[in-house]
């Protein structure tokens, strides 16, 4: 072969080969923007999932913020509000039974169920005063009972989202009691109000997601009557909390009724409600109904347990 034809043929094969580096670059580039284009989508058809439930729950008087499509703690403290309403796992999250019930698409990942939101969101359930929002019903007087699903209905059974909240098995017999149409004569409509003693016990339920084991010893006084173990201070009480843990590590946990609320004095209320339970550790469970019960006093702008018990549902 002359000298000229060889550098013909490697023209040739030079020629070729950085053809085919383009088409495989540009078929990187279709397929990357491709890949961004379908992100974008599916980013913006989330943000319109989250939208249009945040105006769901608005209209149900739940959710006091912005109609922004953002997954804030604001959003999951009105997934709450609705969930225990409702007779739905108390999670905080738009997961799958929740979604279903308000014909939306689940959204449960790493990116909206993180600890230090699912922190803040039982702490934003705490709080005394809230946004008001134009859709928002107008807050409603204390009553003897409220809602959540009605006696006859079946009440969630997934296990799917472990759940982590304080003791369920009955310990000790609680002296059952009958509501009344009032609350304590010197508290406030708000301060002992049915929806602010709803959201106090979706808090109570939904501290157990914390990682922080016991998270749920901060709605404690300093010093409770607990269960049958008499009075007990906050740092025992946390104690108690991490052997339950470990007992039952995964669990889960509905409002499966009416909530009563019964005036104990001037300063004191009874809140008792009944809890559904499913609880696992390796193979073995147990899961049943119990109504417990919580006696609350306000403590600076908060409300604090001072007692709490429960028995087995009949």
């Amino acid at each position: 072969m002359s000298g000229k034809s060889a550098r013909r043929s490697a023209f040739d094969n030079n020629y070729v080969t950085m053809r085919y580096i383009f088409l495989v670059v540009a078929i990187a580039f279709v397929v990357a923007g491709s890949v961004t284009a379908k992100e974008n989508m599916s980013a913006a058809g989330a943000e319109e999932n989250v939208r249009a439930v945040q105006s769901k729950l608005a209209d149900e008087g739940c959710y006091f913020g912005e109609i922004d499509g953002a997954y804030s703690s604001d959003f999951s403290a009105a997934l709450s509000r609705y969930q225990i309403r409702n007779g739905l796992p108390i999670t905080g999250q738009l997961d799958a039974e929740t979604s279903k019930v308000l014909g939306a698409k689940p959204a449960v990942g790493p990116s909206v169920a993180t600890t230090e939101q699912s922190t803040e969101t039982w702490r934003q359930l705490r709080k005394r005063e809230r946004r008001k929002s134009t859709k928002a019903r107008q807050p409603q007087p204390a009553a003897t009972e409220t809602s959540s699903p009605a006696d006859n209905e079946t009440p969630p059974t997934s296990t799917d989202t472990p759940i982590q909240t304080t003791p369920v098995e009955a310990r000790s017999s609680a002296e059952s009691m009958q509501p009344v149409s009032a609350p304590p004569a010197t508290a406030s409509v708000d301060e002992f109000g049915t929806d602010r003693l709803r959201d106090y016990v979706a808090a109570f339920v939904l501290a157990g997601l914390d990682k922080n084991v016991g998270a749920e010893a901060e709605f404690f006084a300093d010093r409770v009557n607990y269960y049958d173990q008499g009075e007990m201070d906050r740092e025992k009480i946390q104690q108690d909390l991490k052997r339950y843990d470990e007992r039952w590590p995964e669990r889960h946990f509905w409002v499966a009724g009416k909530i009563s609320i019964e005036p104990q004095s001037e300063k004191r209320v009874r809140v008792t409600f009944p809890l559904g339970f499913k609880l696992r550790n390796g193979n073995k469970q147990s899961s049943g109904k119990v109504d417990k019960t919580l006696v609350l006093e306000p403590a600076g702008d908060d409300l604090q347990i001072v007692a709490v018990n429960e028995r087995k549902a009949g």
